[in-house]
């Protein structure tokens, strides 16, 4: 072989040489490549699971101290809230009816009353209740304000009700609005100070929408025409002499402000009661000389709260000899 051929055979020797060696080179870092991946996505995993595991435990354990909070999780809150109950109305627990109906006035109790012929009367400490076996509900006359509204929503869940309907009066925002139109709300704006120690802020205040879905049947079928609509809840009493106020509720397109329902339906809400309003206007605040006084409320009970309770009344019956499940959902 000549020394040219020689030379052409080692360099060719050599670059095999040299190409297996870059592919053992290349082999060993794929596999150290694929190591790391490995142990990178390993660790992620494992990451991920430790934060779904605490994310878990940490939902558990707030779901677990809210429970505690409320009266349907708390045995001892249950049992100081059923002394409390039967203190405040002069009602002993078992005498509570499976329906319920919430006033904030006196007249609509003895209008119960007179209504119902077995009806067993009570006044409490701060309370008057009433209740009627044969229509199976029971009235409860608790007083003014959110703070009250709020105490009777998380009471009531001691008695267990199937339904609780709130007979209220409210001002007209709306100038569609008259005296003795009726208002089915479908929500309530929370702008009174009690339903934050129950709810974060940014939760609406709902009523059981099974609750007014009877009550709107039974307005239809006595040929009661009736609006549906946002409410303003607040506990800022003289608001019709405030001109920002006004213009807010305005703004807001609310058709009325009252003073109890928002607390009454988020109470009830986090108390697992299931909870209706049936408002009625009793006056037109924004309109002139549309304000309430001692003379144009005797008016209105005289011509249009015999027929609210007398509604509220029948609803509530009605749900009791149905015996159809209010609550479609359960948390």
């Amino acid at each position: 072989m000549s020394v040219k051929k020689k030379k052409i055979a080692r360099k060719n020797a050599s670059g095999r040489a040299t190409k297996k060696s870059s592919k053992k080179v290349a082999k060993k870092s794929t596999k150290k490549t694929v190591k790391k991946t490995s142990k990178a996505n390993s660790k992620s995993s494992s990451k991920v699971k430790e934060e779904e595991d605490f994310l878990n435990s940490s939902f558990a354990v707030k779901k677990s101290l809210l429970k505690a909070m409320r009266i349907h999780g708390n045995d001892e809150k249950k049992r100081i809230a059923i002394d409390m109950l039967e203190r405040y109305t002069g009602h002993n627990f078992e005498d509570f009816q499976k329906q319920v109906i919430l006033t904030n006035f006196h007249y609509y109790v003895e209008r119960f009353n007179s209504i119902l012929d077995d009806a067993h009367y009570t006044q409490g400490s701060a309370f008057k209740a009433s209740s009627s076996k044969k229509a199976a509900v029971t009235i409860i006359e608790f007083g003014v304000g959110s703070a009250m509204a709020a105490l009777i929503g998380e009471l009531l869940a001691v008695v267990r009700p199937k339904a609780v309907l709130f007979l209220g009066l409210c001002g007209a925002v709306h100038p569609s609005l008259k005296v003795g139109d009726f208002i089915l709300p479908i929500a309530s704006i929370r702008a009174e100070g009690v339903t934050r120690h129950f709810l974060p802020p940014q939760v609406p205040a709902l009523p059981t929408f099974k609750v007014q879905k009877f009550v709107s049947q039974i307005l239809v079928e006595h040929g009661h025409e009736y609006r549906t609509g946002t409410i303003h809840s607040t506990d800022f009493r003289f608001w019709e002499f405030d001109e920002k106020f006004k213009i807010n509720l305005i703004e807001e397109r609310v058709l009325a402000v009252e003073m109890e329902t928002a607390a009454l339906f988020t109470t009830c809400f986090v108390s697992k009661v299931n909870i209706g309003a049936l408002l009625l206007v009793s006056d037109c605040p924004l309109k002139p000389g549309g304000i309430k006084t001692k003379k144009s409320a005797k008016s209105v009970f005289k011509k249009f709260t015999d027929v609210h309770i007398e509604l509220g009344i029948e609803a509530m019956a009605d749900i009791a000899d149905r015996g159809e499940n209010i609550r479609h959902y359960h948390w």
